[in-house]
């Protein structure tokens, strides 16, 4: 088996447990383990939103610098002190404008007390997690992804989840719960430059003569819009959501918005399939073959999306009664969240389409665009003065509603690019009778009694809607892929059992 091919598939198991201890944290532990503090919640997750994004804007795109150069470059020690000498000053810069205008940050994102007085774990994390990603992009020039992933998505997190257990249970009071919970950054930053400095991937040359500085920072400039565009994208609701309201709310959020943005995970191995073999389209320039990989993508995606998202919708109260009570103020969130994830992925892979192309600078135009959008509609619904507050789309139900809102907007940019520069769409008249069958299907099992066990009634309210939902697509052949896979099940089912 080939070095890539078993990284990738260690990668996928280390990003599933991830996934999923990750999913006990959010859904489960956390709301009980803060159930009489959300703020607590909430504060640790503005503190690693901000990090985030301050990280990514201080290491100034190095990370993918380092994996874009590193194959061309001969003198690597060179690359090396480059790579580490700029975030370093990245950060010392983003240091000093810290201390000197300290009040003046703290008064425009209208800090609460709690996060003034915990304000410097946020400096601390910069530079954690700013070199963890400088480390990675290091180990994966050395087809090494596997240490890094591990680390980032197992490590972390059953780290993470026996703090909070010590937390919960009253081993650890809050103050010393928070040092030692990002601690755990610290951690997997110190960890992964050991096996560095062991497998002797870094030397340092202490000069830059041979660089060819201004393509460098040139293309790091270019991953540093684009790259900081989406973290912001990401993390900008939590953090207006806790400049706007209180932290408090950003906990019931977060909860929330984990539930709907799970939407995404079923349809990652469509994407992840889908996405190669656009790459050798565009190559061969087939665009007949590109047209075709766009539109049944989009047709796979709105089938796994749609379904999935049916599930959650219509067992929502059932999620939320086994959540403490307070959390279900992000009902709605979930509704607002899972359509803007449906809204992404029915679109089919539009981004690679763009980004493979000749016009591959539209993605970061579009991204800003989306940054753009993403504050403005934030900005107007999250406030009492929303114009929607008489429909309920305030506060955090506004934050979600802006996130639906700018992704489709985002997302029908792109469309329009596309069908002007490629005369390329992925829409048919199999697109509408999806939806139709989707609205069928929830309105009929809507109104199956329930038993008033919630996990149960989730459970077979999701069965059901499996069983009406996937004969209607097979019989009205919405989807050859679907067909596809159903009759190579039934091959594999009909020669197991007649032998």
């Amino acid at each position: 088996m080939g070095v890539v091919r078993l990284q990738s598939i260690k990668n996928s198991v280390s990003f599933y447990l991830g996934m999923a201890i990750g999913a006990i944290n959010t859904v489960f532990i956390y709301p009980y383990a803060f159930e009489d503090n959300p703020e607590y919640f909430g504060l640790i997750q503005v503190i690693i939103a901000y990090s985030i994004l301050v990280a990514t804007i201080t290491t100034v795109g190095v990370p993918k610098v380092f994996l874009r150069f590193f194959p061309e470059i001969k003198s690597k020690s060179q690359l090396y002190f480059f790579s580490l000498i700029t975030p370093l000053i990245g950060f010392l810069a983003a240091l000093l404008l810290y201390f000197l205008f300290k009040e003046q940050l703290f008064s425009i994102i209208n800090a609460s007390d709690l996060l003034k007085d915990n304000f410097f774990y946020i400096i601390l994390l910069v530079f954690f997690i700013g070199f963890f990603d400088i480390l990675t992009a290091i180990s994966r020039s050395f087809l090494d992804s596997t240490t890094p992933v591990f680390i980032n998505e197992v490590f972390l997190k059953i780290y993470s989840m026996s703090m909070l257990f010590l937390y919960w249970f009253g081993f650890l009071s809050f103050d010393n719960f928070l040092k030692i919970y990002f601690f755990g950054f610290f951690l997997k930053f110190i960890i992964l430059f050991i096996i560095q400095i062991k497998n002797k991937r870094i030397s340092l040359s202490y000069t830059l003569a041979s660089l060819n500085l201004k393509e460098i920072l040139k293309f790091g400039l270019f991953v540093l819009i684009g790259g900081a565009s989406v973290v912001i994208v990401t993390r900008m609701d939590i953090m207006m959501i806790s400049s706007l309201l209180d932290l408090e709310q950003v906990a019931f959020y977060t909860i929330a918005f984990f539930i709907g943005n799970a939407l995404r995970i079923p349809s990652k191995a469509i994407v992840a399939i889908s996405t190669p073999l656009l790459a050798k389209a565009w190559k061969e320039q087939d665009f007949n073959e590109i047209n075709s990989i766009y539109s049944k993508s989009a047709l796979n995606l709105l089938i796994v999306g749609g379904v999935f998202f049916t599930c959650v919708w219509i067992n929502i109260d059932q999620i939320f009664s086994l959540l403490p009570e307070k959390f279900s103020a992000g009902k709605f969130v979930v509704f607002y969240i899972g359509l803007s994830q449906l809204f992404n992925i029915s679109f089919g892979v539009n981004t690679d389409i763009i980004v493979n192309s000749k016009y591959y600078k539209y993605d970061l135009y579009t991204n800003l665009f989306l940054v753009v959008s993403t504050f403005l509609t934030n900005y107007l619904l999250i406030p009492s003065s929303s114009p929607l507050a008489h429909f309920g789309i305030v506060g955090i139900n506004g934050a979600a509603m802006a996130t639906a809102i700018s992704i489709l907007l985002f997302n029908i940019l792109k469309l329009t690019i596309i069908k002007i520069k490629m005369d390329l769409q992925p829409f048919s008249m199999n697109t509408l009778k999806i939806l139709f069958f989707l609205f069928l299907v929830y309105y009929i099992v809507l109104y199956l009694p329930l038993t008033n066990i919630p996990l149960f009634d989730l459970f077979y309210r999701s069965v059901i809607i499996c069983l009406l939902f996937i004969p209607l697509v097979l019989y009205f052949k919405l989807s050859e892929d679907l067909i596809s896979l159903f009759n190579d099940f039934k091959k594999s089912l009909l020669s197991k059992y007649s032998k």
